[in-house]
């Protein structure tokens, strides 16, 4: 999750022995729902397979693709289908489905459509509302807890994978627009992240540097509570599949190479709970998480010192 709308290639692939591969099963599964009721709306109408296909003007493979939860209909299709099944009565429904779909499993492709800065400008308006953020990452620095330099390095890594190079620049700026809220004393914050995240050689040293003091001086703020876990730390139940967000007890988002996860069933957001949980149990706080961080400043202070000569 992730970071909240880093760019993709950050995150993990999840696998299906995880909860959310469990949640992509489910997405697979609306898919499939969604086929199925085109298909009995096809069948109502009296129409095969291929005379719908014909009446479209599409190729056949596209409706048994459709029909089968291979592909996912764009509003035009659905309003075509019903249009040429004469269900138009049915229409609105299923948009409202096929829109949940898309919420809960929205591409990067899709939502960086209008490029970056305004995807991050959506992850702002949506951040407004929440109270209490649990934040747990295992590769990378929260986006919340970035630096300008961190931040374009991690935007900068995802960008060539869907040809966005144009406003990296201006989704830095409105990532730095977020941070505000670290600020404010009506919000709490509790992230857990691993040492790994603190050593992974995303950026320069002189770059990661800044940005492992910048953890240092926000670890002292009132309303964050920042929690390391080092590498000599024992795991529990729960260890580092993948990042994640809870944001409130509303919303879990994570992010896999290729898509956003938005789960608000009540049962997955409960599980995210008990895991992060377990995870926030491990951890060294205050002084403790300190020392891991300083550890780690000290193994990469000569290192960068070497390439400023």
């Amino acid at each position: 999750m992730t970071s909240r709308g880093i760019t993709p290639g950050e995150g993990v692939i999840l696998s299906r022995n995880t909860p959310s591969g469990a949640s992509a099963t489910n997405v697979h599964e609306a898919r499939i729902a969604l086929g199925k009721r085109l298909r009995e709306l096809r069948r109502q109408a009296g129409l095969s397979g291929k005379q719908l296909a014909e009446s479209l003007a599409w190729p056949p493979s596209k409706i048994s693709k459709l029909e089968n939860g291979r592909q996912t209909p764009t509003d035009h299709d659905v309003r075509e289908w019903t249009r040429a099944t004469e269900s138009e009565g049915e229409t609105e429904a299923l948009l409202a489905s096929l829109h949940t779909l898309e919420v809960q499993h929205a591409d990067w492709q899709r939502l960086f459509g209008t490029g970056m800065r305004a995807h991050q400008r959506t992850i702002l308006e949506t951040e407004a509302k929440v109270r209490f953020y649990r934040v747990f990452e295992s590769m990378i620095i929260p986006g919340l807890l970035q630096t300008p330099e961190y931040a374009r390095v991690c935007l900068s890594h995802g960008a060539p994978l869907f040809g966005l190079h144009h406003d990296i620049d201006e989704a830095v700026q409105v990532r730095m627009q977020r941070q505000a809220v670290l600020y404010q004393p009506y919000r709490r914050f509790h992230f857990v992240i691993t040492e790994a995240a603190l050593r992974y050689r995303l950026c320069e040293p002189e770059v990661m540097l800044g940005q492992l003091d910048r953890l240092m001086s926000l670890s002292t703020l009132p309303t964050v509570k920042l929690g390391v876990i080092g590498f000599e730390t024992p795991y529990g139940v729960a260890f580092p599949k993948h990042g994640f967000w809870l944001l409130d007890e509303d919303l879990v988002t994570a992010e896999t190479f290729s898509a956003e996860l938005n789960l608000a069933q009540p049962q997955e957001i409960e599980l995210y709970g008990k895991i992060f949980e377990s995870l926030a149990g491990i951890a060294s706080y205050g002084r403790a998480a300190r020392r891991i961080i300083m550890r780690v400043i000290d193994d990469l202070t000569p290192e960068a010192e070497e390439e400023m000569e």
